[in-house]
């Protein structure tokens, strides 16, 4: 989709002009990073690519599927640690540097939107370039566990397949053959990316800190997130119980359609470089 049709271009001309009155609050899913080579969960008919991701529950209490986890998860590093931002990331970045910006919420775990250049950005469900250990709560990065897991797995050459964008990988069992998951330095126990699974909850303090961004703002963006499940969806929720228009750019179908002002269905790759005015390009 290289040229959008009149409606979107009508559609994105008006979006400007609420991003120029500023006051926006920044609310991105994985649609904005699958033009950094990394897949969102769902396809622009909303539904899901794969089974459920690990859960949390499942992580914690099975050791079998933890190892699964982590073979699979150093092959996704690969793509996820090497992930560039793209034009989306650059341009919420401008927006902020210019001022336009409340405040910038990602559900996204990929770090991207730093890349870019923005600051203070709430992420709700982690990232994964940091680990946690379960036991003594140590933080550590994430490339010094690559490290850690490449010379415990010298022999390791499975190929992955697929990745999505928690880093999990698709992978046949047969290939996870004797790979070993190493523990905390520091005391021995498990370590887990610090991000949120699915079946964990998201802390309290970021919830609180996103709901504060979205009630002080005159315009919440959504960008790339089909808002299926409620960690996103509420903040939707939020603005229209407080008077505050909603916009949606999004590839396919989106839950918060029926609360949203605005929903523009279109490929962020083509809508974000091409705007109705130069607005994008020049952060002006």
């Amino acid at each position: 989709m290289g040229v959008m049709d009149l409606s979107v271009v009508e559609q994105v001309t008006r979006l400007d002009a609420w991003i120029a009155e500023g006051g926006v609050a920044v609310l991105t899913g994985a649609g904005l990073s699958t033009d950094s080579g990394i897949p969102d969960y769902r396809g622009p008919s909303g539904s899901a690519r794969r089974g459920t991701p690990m859960t949390y529950q499942t992580f914690t209490s099975d050791p079998i599927a933890r190892r699964r986890y982590w073979a699979r998860s150093h092959l996704g590093w690969r793509t996820i640690g090497g992930a560039r931002p793209n034009e989306g990331h650059a341009a919420v970045a401008r927006w902020q540097e210019s001022g336009l910006l409340t405040g910038l919420i990602t559900q996204n775990v990929d770090g991207l939107h730093q890349a870019a250049g923005a600051r203070d950005v709430v992420e709700l469900h982690g990232n994964l370039s940091r680990i946690v250990c379960l036991d003594c709560r140590e933080l550590t990065s994430r490339v010094e566990l690559e490290h850690r897991l490449t010379a415990a797995n010298p022999d390791f050459a499975a190929v992955a397949t697929t990745i999505n964008p928690d880093g999990d990988v698709e992978l046949d069992d047969d290939e996870l053959s004797g790979f070993t998951v190493v523990p905390c330095r520091s005391c021995g126990g498990v370590l887990k990316p610090d991000v949120v699974y699915f079946g964990e909850t998201v802390p309290a303090d970021r919830v609180t800190r996103s709901f504060e961004l979205v009630e002080t703002a005159r315009t919440l963006l959504v960008l790339g997130s089909s808002l299926t499940v409620m960690s996103g969806r509420r903040f939707v929720l939020r603005a229209v119980r407080e008077g505050i228009r909603v916009a949606i750019v999004n590839r396919g179908v989106t839950r918060g359609e029926p609360y949203a002002d605005m929903v523009i269905d279109a490929p962020l790759g083509v809508v974000l470089p091409n705007r109705g005015s130069d607005f994008l390009k020049t952060g002006a």
